[in-house]
């Protein structure tokens, strides 16, 4: 099994880099112009306890557009609720990869404790679809969905959002942004200093 799924990811398989990030109803703060002695403030409402987690995938693969896909999750932060993704949304999340780009994927994460879940290793086994590689300890610089939470911090910051949904929606236009967009998805690769190459003919 293990050899079929290094023949499958050697043969032309996406590589799909995978991160999360947590987004409150408090703006990011950014510097921004304003006229002198009057220093722009935006009012926002008092402290929420919501907050939106989002999953996402950069997928590469030489000779194809770059892709990202995304799930978020929106979390009460109540006492004893869970506050992150369970091994299951991300084994969902991958099957829903796996749909869309219409091949096998070599998943590249951190070592994130739900990432090593037994649920997690055993599906793995299970499929020769899919195959996960794990970054270096303390790595964030070489995975590029990093530099996708940056550019969505980038165009929300100093924007206030009045309830969970407009936070939503938000999020939801500025991952579609980058969607559409592959030639930002191949920058956000670029920042790594990282090159996918294509495989080498036996």
């Amino acid at each position: 099994m293990a050899e079929g799924k290094k023949l499958a990811a050697a043969s032309g398989a996406w590589i799909v880099f995978e991160d999360e990030a947590g987004f409150s109803m408090a703006p990011p703060r950014a510097r921004t112009w304003g006229r002198r002695g009057q220093t722009p403030v935006i009012r926002v409402r008092g402290r929420s306890r919501r907050r939106t987690s989002v999953a996402a995938l950069c997928c590469y693969k030489p000779g194809e557009n770059s892709r990202l896909i995304y799930r978020p999750r929106a979390h009460l932060l109540l006492k004893g609720a869970r506050k992150s993704f369970s091994w299951k949304d991300y084994r969902d999340l991958l099957v829903r990869a796996h749909i869309q780009l219409g091949g096998p994927i070599t998943v590249v994460w951190d070592n994130l404790n739900t990432h090593l879940a037994a649920g997690l290793h055993q599906y793995e086994a299970e499929h020769d679809w899919l195959t996960t590689v794990r970054l270096p300890p303390y790595a964030p610089d070489l995975n590029p969905v990093e530099a996708v939470w940056s550019l969505v911090r980038r165009t929300m910051a100093n924007t206030a959002s009045d309830t969970p949904d407009d936070l939503d929606r938000k999020l939801r236009r500025e991952l579609g942004r980058i969607q559409l967009r592959s030639h930002l998805i191949n920058g956000c690769l670029t920042t790594t200093g990282l090159t996918i190459n294509p495989p080498t003919p036996p």
